[in-house]
């Protein structure tokens, strides 16, 4: 299949006359600029690269907008926590099913081409095992497949409610699972995915959920070459517990303890030290960043700017699907900075001379955002070059705040202009799953998210 655009982002920055071949697999062959259209299918406006989703928990998609209480204590995230808990008592699996087929559709019309899912609910609502310990897991993938999204499952480890292995609360029965039923769920899985259009990686789920002992073997269970994810340094309060527990902060620990290389993902990892953020960055591991999940659970801001002059990668995710749009997380990823340092245009590279920046942020971040969410994905995606696969998103000039931009100004008013939508058509390994807008299963999808939240209709947050 031959492709043509106008304009395309390359790794080389923006390119005029691009011609894409892609082959019958979906990967892109080859990427060459100054071309003739003649013979090739034309896109519909600007191209970039598909967004990878680095972290996503599906089923809150049904929660947003729904915890909205402030608590006799106080609102956090721990009362935050408490609700979503009180949730996932009314949730059986064909409503996981809904609510994550629908998040998959959203993700989709919104510029995100792949998501790594990090599973961890695994049970029926009693904390029983399923007569298939994989169901859950299974309606993941029967979702992402419904969607036409890009899935790389990361079935999560969780044992324990604190740290020094206090046992699991009564909230926490649907999450957990001993090492050796963990090992047969991720033998289970691994041999499904080796054959199918997904991957496959490990997430022990924080350090307050394993003890070391249970950390290495989770850890030995990754399949080879496979993502690793971990919940890592989100709260003052988890830092405070960690530092109580072993004398040291969790990022720290994790690097003092853990064989933490490029296959790893530190999600959220928002309260580091400098000497943290030097060694994590060092480690050429990915900072998984929700910005808009982390402003509202009031997790705190991570300091970007510092992890990027230490030459760290990162990547964001949807995490709670409160906010469902890459452009939106990649808004409030520099928002926080500009109002942490109280300067403009943070997050990008100046020149040697500290000329004018080499490209605007907006363009800077999104490129930086897509390699690195590929990277925790364990995907060659994120990027037009061959060996890459055919993930791409057309942006929408037909929207006002897109109109007669300037091709090098599209990323910049796509994520800090008064854009809402701007995204026109998805291409997911070289096939179409968003056309001018709209996704062919959009309506089937809404339909049946939209009796699942009736049938939850009377839970209230406890």
């Amino acid at each position: 299949m031959r492709l043509f655009a106008d304009n395309a982002l390359t790794p080389g920055g923006w390119r005029s006359d691009v011609a894409i071949d892609v082959a019958a697999d979906g990967t892109i062959e080859r990427v060459d600029a100054g071309s003739s259209p003649d013979g090739a299918e034309r896109f519909a406006g600007p191209v970039v690269p598909g967004m990878p989703n680095l972290h996503s928990h599906a089923f809150q998609r049904a929660i947003a907008g729904r915890t909205g209480y402030v608590s006799a204590e106080g609102d956090s995230f721990w009362t935050w926590r408490q609700a979503m808990y009180s949730f996932l008592d009314r949730v059986d699996a064909d409503a996981i099913e809904a609510i994550a087929t629908e998040t998959y559709v959203e993700m989709l019309k919104a510029g995100y081409t792949s998501v790594a899912e990090f599973h961890y609910v695994h049970h029926d609502p009693r904390g029983n095992a399923y007569a298939d310990p994989a169901e859950l897991a299974h309606r993941i993938v029967a979702a992402a497949r419904a969607a036409g999204i890009a899935l790389t499952l990361l079935p999560v480890f969780y044992a324990h409610s604190d740290f020094g292995g206090a046992p699991p609360t009564r909230g926490q029965r649907r999450f957990v699972h001993t090492v050796d039923s963990y090992a047969r769920l991720i033998d289970m899985l691994a041999h499904e995915a080796t054959a199918a259009t997904w991957n496959l990686g490990v997430a022990p789920h924080s350090l307050r959920a394993v003890t070391p002992e249970e950390l290495s073997a989770v850890v030995a269970l990754s399949p080879a070459a496979s993502p690793i994810h971990i919940h890592v340094a989100e709260q003052m309060r988890e830092i405070d517990a960690c530092i109580a527990w072993s004398g040291a902060r969790p990022v720290e620990w994790l690097l003092d303890h853990a064989p933490v290389d490029s296959r790893w993902c530190a999600v959220h990892a928002t309260h580091m030290t400098s000497d943290e953020t030097r060694r994590l960055a060092s480690t050429r591991a990915i900072a998984g960043l929700a910005p808009t999940t982390e402003a509202d659970l009031g997790d705190g801001t991570f300091a970007a700017r510092d992890y990027l002059d230490a030459q760290g990668a990162f990547g964001v995710g949807s995490d709670s699907n409160t906010c469902v749009d890459p452009f939106g997380e990649l808004r409030q990823l520099e928002w926080s900075q500009r109002l942490a340092r109280q300067a403009r245009n943070v997050l990008v590279e100046v020149t040697v001379s500290k000329g004018p920046p080499q490209m605007p942020v907006g363009q800077a971040i999104y490129a930086a955002a897509a390699r690195g969410g590929a990277r925790a994905q364990g995907r060659r995606t994120g990027a037009i070059a061959p060996g890459h696969r055919a993930d791409l998103v057309v942006l929408d000039t037909g929207d006002a705040a897109l109109a007669s931009q300037p091709v090098e100004a599209l990323l910049d008013a796509a994520v800090f202009g008064p854009c809402r939508k701007p995204v026109r058509d998805v291409m997911v390994g070289g096939r179409w799953v968003v056309r001018d807008g709209h996704h062919h299963g959009e309506e089937s999808a809404l339909a049946r998210y939209r009796s699942c939240l009736k049938g939850l209709a009377t839970w209230a947050r406890m």
